[in-house]
């Protein structure tokens, strides 16, 4: 009977010492072989593009030349060889890390620490297509779901009250992103301040504002400032 294919494995962490403990780690493992290791993004990238070495899962630091080069590197690697699964390890925890880190294709991510059997089984579950992210992963991808989600409300309600603003409002909130002041305004508009900052009032309250500066911030983040440019 022939022998079960076993999963070939490299390993990428600048430290030494822990690059030597994963690799060890892997090597007393019966269905795994170590074919490489390498201790920065460059290198597994060189060996991969220059050596024809490929991996079936590829356990990688985060954090190596770079805060980022991991992340870079599993980007430079998709782009050739998208068959092949990469597992981040990494001492962060923060959300921006973790979902950077998965948005490349990253098929799982494990903190560093975590038992041996624990890493052991998810790069059986990366090679096996059946990877089952950590408890926290999947928090911190479930809150950058739910950010992009009310992202997204806020920005159909931004869009809805934009197009229903009035002309006068409408010129007051183009004037109001170029840095105009209240009085500048009313200036410029020939009314009466009084009658500036009623409007205002309105605009702060279809905004959901409490200062004008908010509206204007509001429009920029959400990219609607250019519904107000003035045609040339």
């Amino acid at each position: 009977m022939a022998d079960k294919k076993k999963i070939k494995v490299m390993v990428v962490e600048d430290i030494r010492l822990l690059r030597e403990d994963f690799a060890e780690i892997i090597e007393e493992a019966d269905d795994m072989e170590l074919i490489g290791t390498a201790g920065s993004a460059g290198d597994i990238c060189k060996q991969i593009q220059e050596k024809g070495i490929l991996p079936d899962v590829i356990l990688m630091d985060i954090e190596m030349e770079t805060l980022t080069a991991g992340i870079q590197a599993a980007r430079d690697i998709y782009t050739e060889h998208p068959e092949i699964r990469i597992v981040f390890m990494t001492a962060h925890e923060a959300d921006e890390m973790i979902n950077a880190g998965m948005e490349t294709g990253a098929v799982d991510y494990v903190i560093k620490g975590c038992e041996d059997e624990v890493l052991l089984e998810h790069i059986r579950k990366a090679y096996a297509g059946t990877s089952v992210l950590d408890s926290h992963i999947q928090q911190s991808i479930m809150r950058e779901f739910t950010r992009l989600r009310r992202s997204e409300q806020s920005l159909v309600f931004m869009i809805n009250n934009v197009t229903q603003l009035t002309p006068s409002e409408r010129e007051i909130v183009a004037l109001l992103l170029e840095g105009k002041k209240v009085k500048e305004i009313a200036q410029l508009r020939g009314v009466e301040l009084v009658t500036v900052k009623t409007q205002m009032r309105s605009l702060l309250t279809k905004f959901g504002c409490h200062r004008s500066r908010e509206i204007v911030d509001l429009l920029r983040t959400l990219s609607l400032d250019g519904f107000f440019k003035k045609e040339s």
